[in-house]
Protein backbone atom coordinates (compact mmCIF):
# COMPACT_ATOMS: atom_id res chain seq x y z
CA UNK A 1 0.00 0.00 0.00
CA UNK A 2 2.80 2.42 0.85
CA UNK A 3 4.66 1.47 -2.31
CA UNK A 4 1.53 2.17 -4.37
CA UNK A 5 1.25 5.62 -2.80
CA UNK A 6 4.91 6.36 -3.62
CA UNK A 7 4.42 5.24 -7.23
CA UNK A 8 1.27 7.37 -7.47
CA UNK A 9 3.13 10.40 -6.09
CA UNK A 10 5.81 9.92 -8.75
CA UNK A 11 3.13 9.66 -11.43
CA UNK A 12 1.43 12.88 -10.30
CA UNK A 13 4.78 14.69 -10.11
CA UNK A 14 5.65 13.53 -13.62
CA UNK A 15 2.31 14.77 -14.98
CA UNK A 16 2.76 18.16 -13.26
CA UNK A 17 6.28 18.64 -14.62
CA UNK A 18 5.23 17.52 -18.09
CA UNK A 19 2.35 19.99 -18.16
CA UNK A 20 4.40 22.86 -16.74
CA UNK A 21 7.31 22.36 -19.15
CA UNK A 22 4.98 21.88 -22.12
CA UNK A 23 3.31 25.21 -21.35
CA UNK A 24 6.52 27.13 -20.57
CA UNK A 25 8.82 25.61 -23.20
CA UNK A 26 7.59 23.12 -25.80
CA UNK A 27 6.73 19.46 -26.25
CA UNK A 28 10.33 18.34 -26.74
CA UNK A 29 11.40 20.07 -23.51
CA UNK A 30 8.56 18.39 -21.66
CA UNK A 31 9.47 14.96 -23.04
CA UNK A 32 13.12 15.54 -22.16
CA UNK A 33 12.16 16.30 -18.56
CA UNK A 34 10.02 13.14 -18.43
CA UNK A 35 13.00 11.15 -19.67
CA UNK A 36 15.19 12.71 -16.99
CA UNK A 37 12.68 11.84 -14.29
CA UNK A 38 12.39 8.26 -15.60
CA UNK A 39 16.15 7.70 -15.74
CA UNK A 40 16.70 9.19 -12.28
CA UNK A 41 13.87 7.04 -10.91
CA UNK A 42 15.30 3.83 -12.39
CA UNK A 43 18.90 4.50 -11.39
CA UNK A 44 17.91 5.88 -7.99
CA UNK A 45 15.70 2.91 -7.17
CA UNK A 46 18.52 0.54 -8.08
CA UNK A 47 20.97 2.39 -5.86
CA UNK A 48 18.60 2.66 -2.90
CA UNK A 49 17.74 -1.04 -3.25
CA UNK A 50 21.43 -1.90 -2.94
CA UNK A 51 21.61 0.27 0.17
CA UNK A 52 18.44 -1.27 1.59
CA UNK A 53 19.85 -4.79 1.12
CA UNK A 54 22.76 -3.83 3.37
CA UNK A 55 20.55 -2.25 6.03
CA UNK A 56 17.57 -4.61 6.44
CA UNK A 57 16.16 -8.06 5.83
CA UNK A 58 13.72 -8.77 2.95
CA UNK A 59 10.77 -8.90 5.36
CA UNK A 60 11.43 -5.33 6.49
CA UNK A 61 9.26 -3.95 9.28
CA UNK A 62 6.12 -5.85 8.40
CA UNK A 63 3.79 -6.74 5.59
CA UNK A 64 3.27 -3.14 4.44
CA UNK A 65 6.83 -1.86 4.83
CA UNK A 66 9.23 -4.38 3.34
CA UNK A 67 12.71 -3.77 1.95
CA UNK A 68 11.46 -2.57 -1.44
CA UNK A 69 9.16 -0.02 0.19
CA UNK A 70 12.07 1.15 2.33
CA UNK A 71 14.14 1.62 -0.84
CA UNK A 72 11.31 3.57 -2.46
CA UNK A 73 11.03 5.77 0.63
CA UNK A 74 14.76 6.54 0.52
CA UNK A 75 14.44 7.30 -3.17
CA UNK A 76 11.48 9.61 -2.63
CA UNK A 77 13.37 11.56 0.03
CA UNK A 78 16.45 11.92 -2.13
CA UNK A 79 14.36 12.92 -5.15
CA UNK A 80 12.45 15.47 -3.11
CA UNK A 81 15.60 17.40 -2.26
CA UNK A 82 17.10 17.02 -5.73
CA UNK A 83 13.98 18.10 -7.61
CA UNK A 84 13.42 20.95 -5.17
CA UNK A 85 16.79 22.35 -6.25
CA UNK A 86 16.44 21.40 -9.93
CA UNK A 87 12.94 22.82 -10.45
CA UNK A 88 13.15 25.72 -7.97
CA UNK A 89 12.47 28.31 -10.69
CA UNK A 90 9.55 26.40 -12.18
CA UNK A 91 7.20 26.95 -9.25
CA UNK A 92 7.25 30.43 -7.77
CA UNK A 93 4.17 31.83 -6.08
CA UNK A 94 2.67 34.98 -7.50
CA UNK A 95 4.25 38.08 -5.99
CA UNK A 96 7.24 36.32 -4.43
CA UNK A 97 9.67 36.40 -7.34
CA UNK A 98 12.95 38.30 -7.07
CA UNK A 99 13.07 41.75 -8.59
Amino acid sequence: MIAAFIFFAHYIFTIIIFTKKWQDENLSGALLNIGLIGVLFAVGWTMTTMLAKIVMEPEGFGIYYDRDTFALTLLALAEYFFYRMYYKDAFIEAGTEKQ
